[in-house]
Parts: structure tokens; C-alpha cells; sequence
């Protein structure tokens, strides 16, 4: 399909523009299909949307090669599968008829309740309990047809949800405060134990029953998870059993059925199991026959402690190996002494136990070691050859250069306290980053763990060596640009890490092109994270230092998750084909993460691979198996269940547009690498005009002029045009080859909730706060100011402007800002006295200044990253930078917002 083309009308008949009251959807259907282990995932399945035709991103095998030939066997799939066969049970009959509804109400359960092991029953034989009629009924509330009045008022949002809108008349369609995500049109009772949005959310809340439904709304459907989130309230459950379907190994939930006591049938491939005599006595009530009232039945994310089945190997204790850049290039930037320092602030706070490790490689064209063990008075250096690394490693013991942490503390801080010294009057200028690499893999093989390593330029020396690629003047064209790396070296490299269990975490700290696109694939597989400071220097660029020091903390106390794997299950019918986020996909659809992070976000597209008929509802579950800092194996289960719909309209009715756009991103990330930018650029439009297009031939009863959305899309436009502007999307000469490449790697790690943030900024008035509507936290007062529209229209020449980007903040003041909050909240006399790099708000004793702190801070503390904070005036120099956010407003290289919905309206009529 060209771009901007429109496939041909489809002819059928019109459905209502507001479908007959309906009510919620609840139960799964009765009976359920064949007792089959469900297909979760076709491997390289095709992308069956028109949006982006995205090439599926797998890797690998079961089985991984390490560096040096061997082969690593890979057995997690068969742990995390449970290893039992799907053979079915003699006294679990094949297919039961089923006159039970899905969900209970359950009282709250206590925060971070953790039970023990559960005592024994109380003197009550399986065999004693009779059922006179084969089955005990337990209450439930009926969930059918005829229920309607509890959800009437969610039905009427629903309705809304699908009111049409023109964009081209409504211009005030940004909601003055942050977007939530939409609620799914489910009986109260389910939806109350339905999973946290922040943690697992779907692209479309109601989900089509066919693939054909589906390719007719053009929206994509996919998931978007925070699986590793920190969070304030975890149930955790401590057992010998954890119940899980004999046949697709889902993990017990919310939205499973409990046929009477002993039986409960599965959600996602309904086959009926057995309920474990442990299972029978619930630890919060201490009440013996009460399963269906136990914390794993009651809380749609729940976390186990595995027992030792669950392991393939004892678990691993934390090693933390960081690998430092000491050339010339990378001593002048000044982060050695900043690393350092941090470094040893936060020693005490690393995540783990006594049985914690820690070592330390430094390079420029050679490689220096540094021998920490037991009884040295002060850490011996070996410094020797890229070419020498390998032969070295193989004779020295791992020990010898990686420790026990709280056995030689001392000797740990006077290493890093000399550090910054040591290569001080260095001339040594070149890199050789892969030798380094390669060295600190053979370290850590035996353990797994993390790496972090600190680059300030491109690798010059040795395996993995670069050239430039970067060309100035080629900037503004989005063809020939150098997104692909330039090596499999680092990918390679990286491959080996994941096989075992070390994961890469990489700051690039450079003035200087340095090829992150090759670069980067050292964490992209192995489950690493990138940090990027461009520019970074202690003296010409000193805001950088702070941002370092908040964000490396952050980095170091972090909780951390080791040799872990991921799989997400889906109901019997629904099919996963594509995932986006750092990791290696091992066995098609077990993603391998040997470290996983609070911080990490990851995406799957899905297809309905079968008619889901007869089902009111489909179950999605993600399952974290991961090692503690503290050496416990654990499960962390999220669990979400969604109506599935039969009408085009209700398809558009659940959409969830941020989801829908943050999908969208990461699939364009793909479509930039595989094919060339201008393609995914298209295809970002394409999916617009495709959706609208679709929504107004076959769900608008009347025809109207306009640009006509439904209101649950009345975000898309102006979301894919901020994708458009973004730097890892965006055309014209502002954005570096580095620089685009950081925004594509957020595109695909950040969680949805922080890529919105830096795809759309939140745009504040603050000279103007007030306590109305505040918040209160912790004896603090938060000003909520409203969300204002990012175009210049709305600022005013006599107010102070914040907008919020994510990672980075920008306070503009208006050349009439009120003398009041300049004195009280800038500190300075006057507007000309303003300074050109103003960083920092000075904490004043002025009820302006202690309103407009508190709120930059409870902005800032939302996210792991630190944004810095620009003041800037119409004649500072990043006050173009400001301008570059303001998405409604036209740009040299891009169309304004209304310019860009006149183009989709005249290919939506075409």
C-alpha cells in the first residue's frame, strides 16, 4: 500500500452509531474447547496489521553458543514450564459442564502479607467432605445478562467513549489532567481484582472476536507491561504448592472457576484441575475449604517464593563488575571522579548480602586488572594487551580479580578513592572497549551478574573496533542514515552474556560520535540498560554532573532481579508474534533476562489466531521468574482479564490511545532499522488515516464534514504527530546520530507511562499556583496546576511557563512575569537579572517558592531519571529547544497540528 493510501471501502451494513445497552461481560464459556496446551506464541508469525509490517525481533534457540564454542544449555523453559508434561489427570474429568461465573468479592488482603508455610488442616479428611449433588456451590455474584443496574453508569462512559469527534472544530481536546487509562467494560466484581494498569495494559480493552474484526478497526493489538515495578503493597506466599493448570501451566488467579472445592478450571485453556490439599486451607482466614478466598485467588499480581524445582542451579549471589574508560579522552570529561564518588557513597547500599562480589577493569588500548583478594594491603594492577586479554583470563581464577564485597570493603574504597589519579597525566588516546568486554564476560561467566560500563568514545582498538559514520550535512535526509550497527561483534558478545546470565549496562558518556547503534546491542541483548550524557563534562557542561550522580544512584541501590525469564500467556485463540523491549528471546517465547530492573518496559504485539467464540472473556498473565539480591528464587504473576466484543463499534470503544501509541512506537523503531526512517514515518500516519478511515465508513451512521473520531481516539492525531516531532522520529538537522538512537532505545525499554511523558510534554502555568486541588504527601502541600495545550497560543507574555519532557524541564518566563515571582520565586530583583544557565530554584522562605518547589520536586519523583530543569528567556539560547516541544505549533521540518489533521482529512476522503 502507497503511503497516505486508504484501502477500498468495505460495504456492509451499518451498525448504530450508539449499540443497544449491553450488559458487562463476565464468565468464560461454558464448557470450554479441547483440552489443548495453548500455542502462546508463533514463531515469525506474520504481522497481520497494515500499520507497520514490523519483521518479528526473535533471537536464537533453545540453546545459546558461548564465545568459545561450547554450548550452553538452556533449561528454563522446561523450570518456568513447570517441566510436567500436559498428560491429563485420571480423576480430573476431560471437559466439564460449567454453570459458574468468573470472579469473587474477596475482603482486602492485609499490605505485604506474607504467610509461612501453612500449619496442617485441622483435622479434616478429604474424603470425609460429601457432596450430596457432586459439587458445592459457593456464592458468587451472577455476572449474566440480566445484571444490569450495578454498571450502568460505567456503561454510560462507555458510551462517551465512542461519541464522535471533529477534530478540526474541537481544537480543546486535551484533558486538563494526566490521561488514565481506560476502565474495561467488566462486571464491578471482576474489574476490582482486574491487574493494575501501570503494570499490564492492552492496546484495545475490549478485545475483537476475529482476526478479521480486528484488520477491520486497523488498530494494533498488543500488550504493554512494567512487570518488575516497584511496588508499595506485594502479597508474597510462602508455600510448598503453587498451583498452577496441569495442561497450559497458567499460575492460579483471580479469573479462574471454581467448579465446587476440589476442581477449578483454567481461563486461558479451560481445562478442569484439582485443588492441592495444602491449597484447601487459607492462611489469612485460617479457615480449612475456603480455596477460592486464598491471597493467589484474590490479587490479580501476586508473588511466590519458588521452591527449589524452581531452580537450575542454587541461585546466584549478586556480582557487580564495572569496566572504566581511562583514556585521555575519557579523564579530561571528569565522570572517573564523579563514578567514583558515587560509587563509594552508595557501597553499603548495592543490593545483596555477604555473599555480594564486586570487581573492576579500567582500558584505553590496553586492559588493566585489579587483584582485590584477601590479605593485600592495597589493590595490585596488572595491565596487559587487548591481544593477551583472553589467554590471561584463562589462567587466572575469576577470584583474583572479583571478591567477596564485605570481606576487603577497605580495600574496595581505597581502589576507588586512588582511581581518578591514577591516569591523570595519561596520553593514552584510543579505546579498546570490546578486548575490555570481551575480559570482563570471562570474569563473570562462571556466576552470571552485571556489568556497567563507561564509554566516552568510539572504540578505536581491538575486537569491536569502529569507524565514524556519522555525516553533518546528511542529518536533515532520513535516508542513508546509520541505524543498523556496523558490527555483529557487540550483538554476538552480547548473545554469549545472556547465555550465562550476565547482563551489560552501558553509559556513554561523549561529546563525539560514538556509534551507539553498534554499541548499543551489548545491552540490547543481554537484557542491559543505556544510559546517554551527551557531552558530558565536570566543568563545561556541569549540569550533566548532578543528573550523573542522581541517576547512578538511582542505577546502584535499584532493586535488581538475577537470571531471570519472562513468558506471557494468553487465552486459547489469542496468539503473540512479536516483542519489543532488551532481552533474548529464548524457545520462541521465553524471554531471557539475566538482570531485570524496576525501570525496564516491554511490549507483544498479538494476533487472534482462532474465532473466539462463545467467550465473554480472555485472560492475559505474565509470569517473572527471577533470584532475589538476597538469594530467594521468586515468581512474580500479573494476571488480566478483558471482554471480548463482537462490533466494530465497541471495538473503537475500548481503545486505550496511549497504549495504542506507545505500541505504535516501538513497532516504528523496528520498521526505521529493517526498512528506512521515511517508511516508519508512514506508516505512523498510515495508521491514523487507516483507523479514521475505517471508523467512518463502517461504525458513523450519518456522514458528516470533518475529521471525525471516535472520542476514545480523539488523542491519536495529535499523539503520532508528537511521535513525528520526536527525536528518534523527527527529520531536519537537529537531531545527532547518537542522539536519535538514545530516543529509540528509550522508545523501547521505557515504560508507556514515561515514553508518553517524552512523547507529549505536560505544559504547566506556575506563576499562578494555589492550594486549590492540591495534594497532600507527607505533610506537603502539591499544587495541581491544569494541563495547558503545547502550542505558544497559550503562553502569555506575563507568566512563567513548566513544561515537563520527561528528562528534561524547562521553566520559561514571560518578558512581563510579575515582579512578585521572580523576587519570590527566582530570588533575583528583576527580569534582565535572570542568569542565562539558571539550573536551580532557590529554596525560599516565600509561600510562591515553597509551592512551585514542592511541585518540580513531586513531578521529579515520579520517575527514576532526573530531569534537569532549564530557566530560560526569550533570548536564551535552549529557548529553541522549549519551541521544538510545543507539537501543535509548525516547525521548519514539520506540519503544525491542525495543518497535519487537514492532511489526514483529505486522505480519510480520498
Amino acid at each position: 500500500m502507497k503511503p497516505g493510501s486508504v484501502p477500498p471501502p468495505v460495504t456492509q451494513p451499518l451498525t448504530p452509531l450508539h449499540p443497544p445497552s449491553r450488559p458487562p461481560l463476565g464468565p468464560p464459556p461454558v464448557g470450554g474447547p479441547p483440552l489443548i496446551r495453548p500455542s502462546t506464541v508463533t514463531a515469525g508469525a506474520p504481522n497481520t496489521q497494515s500499520l507497520l509490517h514490523s519483521p518479528t525481533n526473535q533471537e536464537g534457540d533453545a540453546t545459546s553458543t558461548a564465545g568459545d564454542g561450547s554450548v550452553v544449555q538452556n533449561s528454563y523453559d522446561a523450570i518456568e514450564g513447570g517441566g510436567l508434561m500436559a498428560t491429563p489427570h485420571p480423576s480430573a474429568p476431560a471437559n466439564l459442564k460449567m454453570n459458574r461465573n468468573v470472579g469473587y468479592s474477596y475482603p482486602a488482603l492485609p499490605p505485604g502479607y506474607q504467610n509461612t508455610s501453612p500449619p496442617g488442616a485441622p483435622g479434616v479428611q478429604a474424603s470425609a467432605l460429601q457432596y450430596p449433588d457432586g459439587s458445592k456451590h459457593f456464592h458468587q455474584p451472577p455476572l449474566g445478562t440480566n445484571h444490569l443496574n450495578a454498571s450502568m453508569g460505567s456503561l454510560s462512559l462507555q458510551q462517551e467513549g465512542l461519541r464522535p469527534v471533529n477534530l478540526l472544530q474541537e481544537r480543546n481536546i486535551l484533558p486538563t489532567t494526566l490521561l488514565q487509562a481506560p476502565v474495561p467494560n467488566l462486571h464491578e466484581d471482576i474489574q476490582k481484582l482486574n491487574c493494575n494498569p501501570e503494570l499490564f495494559r492492552c492496546t484495545l480493552t475490549n478485545i475483537p472476536q476475529t482476526q478479521a474484526l480486528l484488520n477491520k478497526a486497523k488498530l494494533p493489538l498488543g500488550l504493554l507491561l512494567h512487570p518488575f515495578k516497584d511496588l508499595s503493597q506485594l502479597p508474597v506466599v510462602t508455600s510448598s504448592t503453587i498451583v498452577r493448570c496441569r495442561s497450559c501451566r497458567t499460575y492460579i488467579n483471580p479469573f479462574v472457576s471454581f467448579l465446587d472445592q476440589r476442581r477449578w478450571k483454567c481461563n486461558l485453556c479451560y481445562r478442569v484441575n484439582d485443588v492441592p490439599e495444602e491449597f484447601m486451607y487459607n492462611p489469612v482466614t485460617r479457615v480449612y475449604g475456603e480455596p477460592h478466598k486464598r491471597p493467589e485467588v484474590q490479587n490479580a499480581t501476586i508473588e511466590f517464593m519458588a521452591p527449589s524445582e524452581y531452580m537450575l542451579r542454587p541461585p546466584q549471589p549478586p556480582v557487580y563488575l564495572f569496566v572504566f574508560d581511562v583514556s585521555h579522552n575519557a579523564i579530561e570529561t571528569g565522570y572517573l571522579n564523579t563514578v567514583c564518588k558515587t560509587l563509594l557513597d552508595n557501597l553499603d547500599l548495592l543490593p545483596g548480602n555477604t555473599r555480594t562480589k564486586i570487581g573492576f577493569i579500567t582500558f584505553d588500548s590496553t586492559i588493566h586488572f585489579y587483584s582485590l583478594q584477601e590479605g593485600l594491603s592495597q589493590p595490585q594492577m596488572l595491565i596487559v594487551s587487548d591481544i593477551e586479554v583472553i589467554n590471561l583470563i584463562k589462567k587466572k581464577t575469576p577470584e583474583t580479580f572479583v571478591l567477596i564485597l564485605f570481606s576487603n570493603l577497605q580495600l574496595i574504597q581505597d581502589l576507588l578513592k586512588s582511581l581518578p589519579q591514577m591516569f591523570t597525566k595519561s596520553l593514552e588516546t584510543q579505546s579498546a572497549l570490546g578486548p575490555a568486554l570481551q575480559a570482563a564476560f570471562k570474569l563473570m561467566s562462571p556466576t552470571g551478574g552485571r556489568i556497567s560500563v563507561f564509554q566516552t568514545q568510539l572504540p578505536s582498538v581491538g575486537m569491536g573496533a569502529l569507524k565514524s559514520r556519522e555525516e553533518p550535512n546528511q542529518r536533515a535526509t532520513a535516508k542513508d542514515i546509520h541505524l543498523t550497527p556496523s558490527t555483529d561483534f557487540y550483538k554476538k558478545l552480547a548473545l554469549d552474556c545472556s547465555g550465562q546470565q550476565v547482563a551489560v549496562d552501558l553509559f556513554l558518556l561523549s561529546g563525539q560520535y560514538s556509534d551507539l547503534a553498534s554499541l548499543g546491542c551489548i545491552s540490547r541483548y543481554s537484557a542491559g540498560s543505556v544510559y546517554y550524557y551527551q557531552s558530558y563534562h565536570h566543568k563545561h557542561n556541569p549540569v550533566q554532573v548532578e543528573k550523573l550522580q542522581k541517576e547512578l544512584k538511582r542505577y546502584l541501590t535499584r532493586k535488581i532481579g538475577f537470571e531471570a525469564v519472562m513468558r506471557i500467556r494468553c487465552t486459547k485463540g489469542l496468539s503473540i508474534h512479536t516483542f519489543h523491549g532488551n532481552f533474548f528471546v529464548r524457545s520462541t517465547d521465553l524471554l531471557s533476562l539475566p538482570n531485570v530492573n524496576p525501570d525496564a518496559g516491554y511490549a507483544v504485539q498479538m494476533s487472534v489466531e482462532e474465532s473466539l467464540t462463545d467467550m465473554q472473556v480472555v485472560s492475559f498473565q505474565s509470569a517473572l521468574l527471577y533470584t532475589s539480591s538476597k538469594g530467594e528464587r521468586r515468581i512474580r504473576v500479573h494476571t488480566m482479564c478483558l471482554p471480548v466484543v463482537t462490533a466494530l463499534s465497541d471495538v473503537y470503544l475500548g481503545a486505550d490511545v496511549q497504549a495504542i501509541t506507545g505500541l505504535l512506537a516501538n513497532m516504528a523503531v523496528d520498521r526505521s532499522v529493517s526498512a528506512t526512517l521515511s517508511d516508519a514515518r508512514d506508516a505512523l500516519v498510515n495508521a491514523v488515516i487507516d483507523s479514521l478511515s475505517a471508523y467512518r465508513s463502517s461504525v458513523l451512521s450519518i456522514q458528516q464534514p470533518g475529521l471525525m473520531a471516535p472520542s476514545s481516539l480523539r488523542l491519536f492525531p495529535l499523539y503520532v504527530l508528537a511521535l513525528l516531532k520526536q527525536k528518534a522520529f523527527q527529520t531536519g538537522m537537529n537531531a545527532r546520530l547518537d542522539e536519535r538512537i538514545f530516543s529509540m532505545c528509550q522508545v523501547k525499554n521505557q515504560p508507556l507511562v514515561y515514553l508518553m511523558l517524552m512523547t507529549h510534554p505536560s505544559l504547566y502555568r506556575v506563576d499562578n499556583l494555589t492550594d486549590e486541588g492540591a495534594l497532600n504527601i507527607n505533610d506537603r502541600t502539591i499544587p495541581q496546576p491544569p494541563i495547558l495545550q503545547l502550542s505558544v497560543e497559550k503562553l502569555s507574555r506575563e507568566g512563567a511557563y513548566l513544561m515537563d519532557a520527561g528528562s528534561v524541564m524547562f521553566l520559561w518566563i514571560g518578558k512581563s512575569c510579575g515582579q512578585s515571582f521572580i523576587s519570590q520565586v527566582l530570588g533575583v530583583p528583576n527580569y534582565g537579572s535572570i542568569p542565562q544557565n539558571m539550573t536551580h530554584l532557590p529554596e525560599l522562605e516565600t509561600a510562591e517558592s515553597i509551592r512551585t518547589v514542592a511541585f518540580i520536586s513531586w513531578l521529579r519523583e515520579q520517575r527514576p531519571f532526573f530531569p534537569i530543569l532549564y530557566v530560560i528567556k526569550d533570548d536564551s539560547p535552549l529557548k529553541s529547544s522549549f519551541l521544538q516541544n510545543m507539537i501543535e505549533d509548525r516547525t521548519e521540518s514539520a506540519l503544525s497540528y491542525y495543518e497535519f489533521l487537514l492532511h489526514i482529512q483529505q486522505q480519510v476522503n480520498k
